[in-house]
């Protein structure tokens, strides 16, 4: 591993003093924590664009978060980086979305207003932290800090002055280890190359409305030109071309980084927080292929009717489970309820919830 990478030796270590394990190194050890946990296996029934039961074909937090970890491995792999941490900062960084994916989150916010907000990566953090609880000496998974920064990867001003040294970066402007920043570019891989494909599979995006994506069509032709689509069915030719859309995405922020970490001169960690940008990103005509895709997805998908719908059922269900539990305080189940912080305590249980135990939930109140 290079110097600037994250190792066992420079780490900062866990809130609570352990033994170490003479199987796994730190991170190895964050990792297992994070996939025996409730929250992780809870992701399964999560959605990531289409509600659960819309399909079996469609992708949720699980397979999304398992997608980026793959991403993230390989890029630290190629860069010389710690692959262990940045595998296990991408299996965490979604525990703590809300069920209905964007949607619940916006809407949890809003029902929050006056109450703290709500922001899914700290409640990731907030997962780890404080609300699996497994363990005899502490609440939480007791992360290790490198672990817990990456997770983090957005945070208010105002949260970040409650977590001490995990969120002293948003309030000095520094930046987390390169294996956190590749996670968040591998995030944005994932889900905009993944929800083309989910698109295309729920019939909301055909070929001939993909062909109006520019960075689909030119990879759309050269595969054609030097494959012979005429022999495979258009299933397997849209496979073929998001799967090249991928690979030039992930091979373009590879080298692009090393470029970057090249010319900056980049020797430390210290040296990594301190530069002026982050050191992880893509080139901009590859960045600016990107922004493409994000604006064509959100409005051919996003914005869809169908998709729409969707997102004003999910959005009502949330509402709903809200005011009931506000004005019901004490049926919320026990492990949730601090007393001093009572709507905190019914966004860990709302977020929490999977698609299908929120649509339960809430038919069981009618």
């Amino acid at each position: 591993m290079k110097k600037y990478a994250i190792r066992e030796d420079n780490s900062l270590g866990r809130e609570y003093l352990e033994n170490k394990s003479p199987l796994r190194n730190d991170f190895q050890r964050d990792r297992d924590r994070i996939i025996h946990s409730s929250a992780f296996r809870r992701l399964m029934y999560k959605t990531q664009v289409f509600v659960n039961h819309e399909g079996d074909m469609f992708r949720t937090r699980l397979t999304h978060s398992l997608e980026v970890s793959q991403i993230s491995r390989g890029m630290a792999r190629s860069l010389e980086l710690n692959e262990d941490l940045s595998e296990t900062i991408a299996l965490a960084h979604d525990l703590g979305h809300t069920p209905f994916g964007h949607a619940g989150q916006d809407v949890l916010n809003k029902c929050m207003k006056g109450h703290g907000g709500f922001e899914h990566n700290y409640q990731s953090l907030r997962v780890v932290d404080k609300l699996e609880k497994r363990y005899v000496n502490f609440n939480g998974l007791n992360l290790t800090f490198e672990s817990r920064e990456g997770i983090l990867k957005h945070c208010s001003k105002k949260n970040a002055t409650l977590l001490g040294k995990v969120g002293e970066r948003f309030l000095n402007k520094t930046h987390p280890s390169l294996e956190a920043q590749i996670v968040d570019i591998a995030d944005s891989i994932a889900y905009n190359i993944h929800d083309l494909e989910d698109g295309y599979r729920s019939g909301i995006l055909s070929i001939s409305k993909l062909k109006q994506l520019d960075f689909f069509v030119e990879n759309y032709n050269y595969l054609k030109n030097h494959l012979d689509f005429n022999e495979v069915n258009e299933k397997v030719s849209v496979h073929e071309t998001l799967r090249r859309m991928m690979f030039i995405l992930i091979n373009d922020v590879t080298e692009n980084s090393k470029k970057l970490i090249s010319e900056s001169n980049i020797e430390t960690i210290s040296d990594v927080r301190s530069h002026i940008t982050t050191l992880i990103n893509f080139s901009e005509p590859v960045q600016n292929f990107l922004n493409d895709c994000r604006i064509f997805l959100r409005i051919n998908l996003y914005e869809h009717p169908r998709v729409s719908k969707m997102t004003s059922n999910a959005q009502r269900i949330i509402v709903d489970l809200f005011n009931y539990y506000d004005e019901n305080f004490e049926a919320l189940p026990s492990d949730y309820k601090i007393y001093e912080k009572k709507f905190r305590s019914i966004a860990d249980f709302l977020s929490g919830m999977t698609d299908r135990f929120a649509n339960e939930m809430h038919k069981s109140l009618k």
